[in-house]
């Protein structure tokens, strides 16, 4: 099946092609980025949630819930788990696995699991190019779970149309120790398992770093919403915060920029990786080798060695 096939199937939702068309995507193989223009024609409709926190925080089951509630309103959702702990990679107690069901079984849900591929714990840039297999398949919502380590807040800020940060009342005694990234990325802060004790001391943490942000009368103040995604509680308020979220970047003309902000930033990323792959052919990594002795000894500067290797790519271009 040739990729014009494949992205036919894609766009009427044949589940067993839009899988099919992510595999393809993950392999990199020549037909991806055909595939890929293909498909591109028929994305920007779905609208990306991205939910990142730390491990342990109950993103799995706080995912499980929202989309059941998006269900119910007839939306059709599509889910990325990047997280390895999450129950979607088959890590997780068999508790897990039974709420997974639930919703796996859903003709109007389509879920992957996805590798980060060294990203940290982040996405991938093939996560991304998944997510529009998923939105040119016609899924209304489509949900990144990832672990809010390393590089994942800033690939969620990139990707997402709103960010979901999902914290523990663990949460609050170090919150001030937390990273910056974590806290600059949210647009809606969720405390789940707001049962344990310490759920007021950490939202009042939260509330206090976010009031210490640079913000307008027109600019969006992220929320702090109470949530015991277990039993459902909560779930209804942070649906309603995302669509708040929605309406006031399409009111203040703020989704279309945000798009193109995240676009540009992917295409730099793939110009990036093109010519990086150009450059390291295997006669230039056996230069490296041969020259990298030269470096170690003080004899020419890494910088020096940069420019002959670029130099040399250039003369042969």
């Amino acid at each position: 099946m040739d990729y014009i096939e494949l992205s036919e199937k894609v766009f009427n939702n044949e589940k067993r092609f839009v899988s099919r068309a992510i595999t393809v995507i993950e392999s990199g193989n020549s037909d991806s980025a055909r595939l890929l223009s293909e498909l591109h024609k028929k994305t920007g409709k779905a609208y990306r949630i991205g939910i990142t926190g730390p491990p342990g925080a109950g993103k799995s089951t706080l995912t499980n819930q929202m989309t059941k509630l998006y269900r119910k309103e007839n939306l059709k959702v599509g889910i990325i788990a990047v997280d390895p702990t999450s129950p979607f990679t088959g890590g997780a107690l068999l508790g897990d696995r039974v709420r997974m069901s639930e919703i796996g079984s859903d003709e109007g849900v389509f879920i992957r699991s996805m590798a980060t591929r060294g990203s940290l714990g982040g996405l991938s840039k093939k996560t991304i190019d998944a997510a529009d297999v998923l939105d040119a398949a016609g899924y209304d919502i489509i949900i990144f779970e990832t672990v809010g380590v390393g590089q994942s807040e800033l690939d969620i800020a990139k990707t997402a149309d709103t960010t979901v940060v999902v914290l523990v009342p663990e949460s609050g005694d170090s919150i001030q120790a937390m990273k910056a990234g974590l806290m600059e990325i949210g647009d809606l802060f969720v405390v789940n398992k707001s049962d344990r004790p310490g759920a007021e001391n950490a939202i009042t943490s939260i509330n206090t770093m976010l009031m210490m942000k640079d913000h307008t009368a027109d600019s969006w103040l992220p929320e702090v919403i109470k949530a015991i995604a277990s039993d459902n509680t909560g779930i209804n308020e942070i649906i309603e915060m995302i669509d708040k979220h929605r309406e006031h970047l399409k009111k203040n003309n703020l989704l279309l920029k945000k798009r193109e902000d995240n676009s540009k930033s992917r295409i730099k990323e793939i110009v990036h990786d093109i010519i990086t792959s150009e450059i390291w052919s295997k006669k230039r990594e056996t230069d490296l080798d041969d020259s990298i002795s030269e470096v170690v000894l003080g004899r020419i500067s890494p910088y020096n060695l940069a420019d002959n290797i670029i130099s040399n790519f250039k003369n042969n271009l």
